[in-house]
């Protein structure tokens, strides 16, 4: 289990460097000089050249990945050339509001599919079975932003019922900044109004960002269960007299979670770096603004930062799920 683990983290370094190397020929590439986008069209030499030289752009090009690089071995990401800020603060600024989003939708997406992707298969070609592939069918071919204006107009302006785009409202005060997770700061300060109206503040970019995912975990959730139901171990289960609770998760869905599995761990991975549309309609500050304001202003450095963040997440999201099969079958084992 050692080797495995040692060989998957070299693999997700090896990972890392080729997705920075990807996105640096990629920017280099590019037929646009960035000085000129930073700086504007009217900027004087002197700034041009200052700006290059400050940033590193006037060397050749192997030698500005080589001091990429080494830099990256100090965890150094670079400075943003449209904040002027390092990469590394700018990320650690705006990616916790994503990640307490995606983890949020994440959980509406879970709610949501598997136990629809249960129903589905354990009334199959009945009125559940129908609703549930209906449903599953509309929220997956609903576009993302149709979804959102919706819901904002409807039980925003309309009902009331929820409150509208932000992260809190603007009379509460922040609590003080811990994780950057506003809900989770909000329970250590023991800030109770900060926490409920953080919730609140979720609730509905949660469930933009999850719908789409709880339609897709929710069609695979009920192929996986069909495929299991009709298996002999449990007809042999329900012969025997089990309740129908215990043959359903005990038998069937242990069976069937590692497919389930391995579509959980593309979406929250998906969650993470899809959330751009999202976030721009509820002004929500996470890194999916940042990094297409970054694209815009041709921003490399935090482009870069950016991809390789995702990049990382999305290789330790496929080791986690490698090591849950073990757990999930005792017949895979890592040696």
């Amino acid at each position: 289990m050692v080797a495995y683990l040692v060989r998957r983290l070299f693999m997700v370094l090896f990972v890392g460097v080729g997705i920075t190397f990807v996105t640096f020929v990629i920017a280099q590439v590019i037929p646009i000089d960035p000085v000129v986008a930073a700086l504007g069209e009217n900027a004087r030499e002197e700034q041009i050249r200052e700006f290059r030289e400050r940033y590193g752009l006037d060397r050749p090009i192997l030698v500005q990945y080589g001091i990429y690089l080494r830099r990256l071995l100090h965890l150094d990401l670079g400075r943003s050339l449209r904040t002027g800020c390092p990469v590394a603060e700018d990320l650690r600024e705006f990616f916790p509001a994503t990640l307490e989003l995606s983890l949020a939708a994440f959980f509406v997406a879970v709610a949501l599919g598997l136990p629809a992707g249960i129903l589905a298969a354990l009334r199959q070609n009945r009125l559940p079975d129908v609703l549930v592939r209906f449903f599953a069918l509309l929220l997956g071919s609903t576009p993302v932003f149709f979804l959102a204006i919706l819901l904002l107009d409807v039980l925003h302006r309309q009902l009331g019922l929820l409150p509208g785009p932000g992260r809190l409202d603007p009379y509460l005060i922040p609590p003080p900044r811990v994780t950057g997770l506003v809900t989770l700061d909000a329970l250590l300060a023991r800030d109770l109004a900060a926490f409920w109206d953080a919730l609140h503040h979720l609730l509905l970019p949660a469930f933009v960002l999850g719908s789409a995912s709880a339609a897709l975990l929710a069609r695979m959730t009920r192929a996986a269960m069909l495929e299991v139901l009709s298996q002999d171990y449990v007809r042999t289960a329900r012969a025997k007299g089990l309740a129908e609770g215990q043959v359903v998760l005990r038998h069937a869905l242990k069976n069937a979670a590692l497919p389930i599995l391995t579509l959980l761990g593309g979406l929250l991975g998906g969650l993470l770096s899809g959330a751009v549309l999202t976030e721009t309609i509820f002004s929500w500050p996470g890194f999916g603004r940042y990094v297409t304001q970054s694209a815009t202003s041709l921003d490399f450095p935090a482009v870069m930062g950016v991809t390789l963040l995702v990049g990382v997440v999305y290789s330790l999201l496929n080791l986690l799920v490698d090591l849950l099969y073990a757990l999930l079958d005792p017949r895979i084992r890592y040696a």
